[in-house]
């Protein structure tokens, strides 16, 4: 089942989130301070749960961006954390065409996301080159529009994502 988080689960995402990420390649091991940190400045744009017989093992957080040349409705994608031991089982998935589905439903104008190109390209994400995500190469910040529109610029991801505590 995937829902929206209620403030009772902030501490189980975090938990989760921290050990989603453990033995991740690539991680600052900061994606549970950047889930709380965007929480406490009322940054999430959606914050999903999935929830398996009373048990979080997932979790999606997105947030608005900024774009340079001021194009409004852009939201970051991340983290997106699945319990280890649940990890292969599709819940990723679920939780990601859920947060596409919330983001339809607000009306954004799309998603941008730091990952791996192989697993978010299935999702309908891409790279773009007229977008830049300062001192990420550019293979592994990818766009999904939910228009034709497409901004044109550097992209700003909410401050909180240099949380570190």
């Amino acid at each position: 089942m995937i829902r929206p988080e209620t403030p009772a689960d902030a501490a189980a995402i975090a938990t989760l989130t921290t050990a989603a990420f453990l033995n991740a390649p690539h991680t600052s091991h900061t994606e549970a301070f950047i889930v709380n940190a965007l929480r406490r400045a009322g940054a999430l744009s959606a914050s999903l749960v999935a929830e398996q017989g009373g048990e979080l093992v997932g979790h999606v957080a997105t947030s608005p961006v900024g774009v340079s040349d001021g194009t409004p409705g852009w939201h970051g994608l991340g983290p997106i954390s699945v319990l280890p031991v649940y990890q292969g089982q599709g819940i990723g998935s679920a939780l990601m065409r859920a947060a596409q589905q919330t983001l339809r439903g607000q009306g954004a104008a799309g998603i941008m996301l730091v990952g791996d190109p192989g697993y978010y390209r299935r999702f309908g994400f891409r790279n773009e080159p007229q977008l830049e995500y300062p001192g990420i190469p550019q293979a592994y910040f990818m766009v999904l529009p939910f228009s034709d529109v497409l901004p044109r610029g550097t992209v700003t991801f909410h401050e909180a994502f240099g949380a570190t505590s």
